[in-house]
């Protein structure tokens, strides 16, 4: 499993969508890249979903909600939990609860963790 990076490209379903990534620790950087950890993918901005549809009440992904997956067992920084490129979680699309988010490159190919 790939460690996750501020470059990792995190979509919901809907394709061409992309989560902006807001890396929120400085100490730990892969190629001079942040490491992304523990709340970094949730409550981020969803740009480009194209789920859409107002005469059925259908809305576009807007944000991410909590992670279901992806935070590492074993590795931590400054006490949170390092992103993995097995990342899923749900966005706040309809139908709500349904929607999920997921790691499409992790931004690096150099580090992983073996669990």
């Amino acid at each position: 499993m790939f460690v996750l990076t501020e470059d990792a490209f995190l979509s919901c379903e809907h394709r061409p969508s992309r989560i902006e990534n807001k890396p929120s620790q400085d100490l730990v950087t892969i190629a001079r890249r942040r490491v992304l950890v523990e709340s970094d993918p949730e409550g981020r901005s969803i740009k480009g979903c194209p789920n859409l549809n107002p005469l059925l009440g259908i809305k576009p992904c807007k944000l991410t909600l909590g992670l279901r997956v992806g935070y590492s067992d074993f590795v931590r920084v400054e006490g949170r939990r390092i992103c993995l490129d097995t990342v899923a979680g749900l966005t706040d699309g309809t139908p709500l609860g349904t929607v999920n988010y997921i790691v499409r490159d992790p931004g690096q190919n150099l580090v992983t963790e073996v669990g």
